[in-house]
């Protein structure tokens, strides 16, 4: 790297006011009534913080409290996170569930960079992305003292501004990462070949190749380019939570190495699969029940009064869960779904709603509409929403015939509704990946305004999804790993193991909702599936559990690392039969019972969130 490209913290105002602002460095002995186990002997504490803190969920009164350490060892720096015993502000997570994101010792030779937070308004934080490209949660400085360790990491290891983005702070590296860190997801968009290149995971990628077991990567399925805020830090903040202590894992990882280094007929020896505690052909039989025809016409008008009003909601969800809804009546029924129709609304009341939102959504796109070319040039974030914006509308299911062919006035539409909403929620505005959400909602409501509402309501649970932060998408990764725990001890140790337990090869399927998982038709009799939120809002989570067992053999046996799996999971686009998967997702769902509702934490989307206007601010903003 050029020496133009390395910044010098000390000529940053903020490291320049670190001397005089935040509160003071606890180095030295640790004078607590707390041992701290994971300190080795003849190390040296050279930063202590505490009540630094980690957010499981979006809510922001969710949180866990711990200590922060940075340890100096000879000639090496460690970074340690706590939480405190016994403290926590909900009671459904066991100290159990806070040991999961323990950081317990990782040297900073593992670790890749710092990205630091520091808003005018709202409460510091740094993400902390290890080598691998994975990272922990972010780190809440409620009680100041980010500037001071940024200036104790300094003093004992080398690190340097990206030249990219002046928030980010490498660690003895060179190259920045940023330019890097999606590759291998193979989200729905197109990347060069050479994208893949500089991959996290180029290295194993290598040797599959050598190995003669690498597939292609299918460019039908497409990757999002770059993914723009989401796919940035998508790997930083859905986090490595269950990284294993250097101290602790000495002897595992020595196990590993001398594994490797075994002659290839010992290794060879097939060590017997375990047996899925939860049979699935056997527990479908015995809790899921049968699915049934859609939902018509007439059955639809037995759950209406005189009047419209939907006299039994919980009944209705019931029957679309089992049967979906024909496809006629859809776009009169997904508005219900969504709750953008109150369900006791009349057929009078909802034709007044229409009108009044209808006027309400013109309103928010003439303000975009009527910026001016001068005026767009002083306003850098609306020209670069719009810009990406109308880069990912021209890729968006552009096979299906409602969105095919050249100047399709269904793409203008498409576009004009993603750029109103981000107007609309200025402080989430628009990530890539919306696209693919909004899609198929316009198909279905074939109208512009009504579109942009179901949009909005269904944004108002998947939205955390797309925050900076991710703590949207890192609360349900966690609950999944939790509930592969719950349901199949033995794949969750086998996850153990290769160091997925960070479920983060499912990450696709989460954002998007399976969206590139299913045939169109059958994506929608899922997505009206799971917006009944029977037999549970997280239903999404059990699907993935079921997809899992169902190739847990294959997974297991072929002994499937990160990025074998990562890249299986991909493949498995369009080879997902849609009614078993969700009869076993109910199977396992009702076996889980409520120890599976505790494994969730409160908020995890699609939960609707707390009422915070805060709920949405990104970047350099609190939760």
């Amino acid at each position: 790297m050029d020496e133009t490209e390395i910044h010098d913290l000390a000529d940053d105002a903020d490291y320049a006011a670190a001397s005089q602002q935040g509160s003071s460095i606890m180095a030295g002995n640790d004078t607590s009534n707390q041992n701290n186990p994971i300190d080795p002997e003849n190390a040296e504490t050279v930063y202590m913080k505490d009540h630094v803190t980690i957010h499981p969920s979006q809510y922001a009164t969710v949180r866990i409290s711990g200590r922060l350490k940075l340890i100096k060892q000879d000639s090496l720096l460690f970074m340690s996170w706590i939480p405190y015993t016994g403290q926590t502000s909900n009671a459904r997570l066991s100290e159990r569930d806070k040991n999961l994101y323990t950081i317990r010792a990782v040297s900073f030779a593992d670790i890749r960079s710092i990205r630091r937070h520091t808003p005018a308004i709202g409460w510091q934080y740094v993400i902390v992305v290890l080598s691998s490209g994975l990272a922990y949660p972010p780190l809440y400085f409620y009680n100041g003292g980010l500037r001071e360790f940024i200036a104790t990491v300094k003093q004992h290891v080398f690190i340097a501004r990206s030249a990219e983005d002046t928030n980010v702070f490498l660690v003895n590296n060179f190259q920045d990462p940023l330019q890097r860190i999606l590759s291998s997801m193979e989200l729905p968009r197109a990347l060069s070949s050479s994208s893949f290149t500089d991959s996290p995971f180029s290295d194993n990628q290598e040797r599959l190749e050598d190995g003669g077991s690498r597939h292609k990567r299918d460019i039908s399925i497409q990757v999002l380019e770059k993914f723009s805020l989401v796919t940035r830090f998508a790997r930083e903040t859905t986090s490595q939570l269950f990284r294993e202590s250097l101290f602790d894992d000495t002897g595992t990882n020595e196990n590993k190495k001398n594994n490797q280094e075994r002659p290839q007929e010992i290794a060879s020896i097939e060590a017997p699969i375990p047996s899925d505690p939860f049979e699935l052909d056997k527990t479908s039989l015995v809790w899921g029940k049968p699915r049934q025809p859609s939902l018509g016409h007439e059955e639809w008008a037995t759950f209406l009064d005189s009047e419209g009003r939907v006299e039994d909601l919980n009944a209705l969800k019931k029957r679309i869960f089992y049967g979906g809804v024909e496809h006629s009546l859809r776009k009169e029924i997904w508005p219900i779904l969504l709750g953008y129709y109150a369900y006791d609304s009349t057929y009078t009341e909802r034709q007044h709603f229409m009108a009044v939102k209808k006027s309400e959504y013109e309103i928010i796109r003439n303000q975009w509409q009527s910026i001016f070319p001068e005026q767009a040039k002083r306003f850098s974030k609306f020209r670069d929403r719009k810009s990406l914006i109308e880069k990912d509308v021209v890729r968006t299911d552009r096979s299906h015939p409602f969105y095919e062919g050249d100047e399709n006035p269904n793409v203008d539409l498409l576009h004009n509704i993603l750029v109103t909403y981000s107007f609309y929620n200025f402080d989430l505005g628009y990530c890539q990946g919306m696209s693919d959400l909004l899609s198929p909602i316009l198909f279905i409501m074939e109208d512009e305004s009504e579109s942009f509402w179901c949009f909005v309501s269904l944004m108002e649970r998947l939205g955390p999804n797309f925050n900076r932060d991710q703590n949207g998408m890192h609360s349900q990764l966690f609950a999944l790993s939790k509930l592969v725990e719950l349901l199949d001890s033995p794949l969750h140790n086998y996850f153990k193991q290769k160091d997925c337990l960070n479920c983060f090869f499912c990450f696709r399927w989460i954002l998007i909702q399976f969206k590139r998982q299913f045939e169109y038709d059958k994506l929608l009799r899922l997505w009206e599936v799971l917006w009944t939120h029977y037999p549970s809002e997280h239903l999404h989570l059990y699907i993935c559990i079921a997809i899992l067992k169902r190739n847990r053999a294959k997974i297991m046996g072929e002994k499937m690392g990160f990025d074998t799996l990562l890249q299986y999971i991909n493949e498995l686009s369009g080879q997902i039969e849609v009614d078993g998967v969700l009869r076993e997702a109910e199977a396992l769902c009702v076996c889980a019972g409520e120890n599976g509702a505790a494994a969730i934490p409160p908020g995890t989307p699609p939960s609707l969130p707390i009422e915070d206007e805060s709920i949405y601010q990104q970047d350099d903003e609190v939760l």
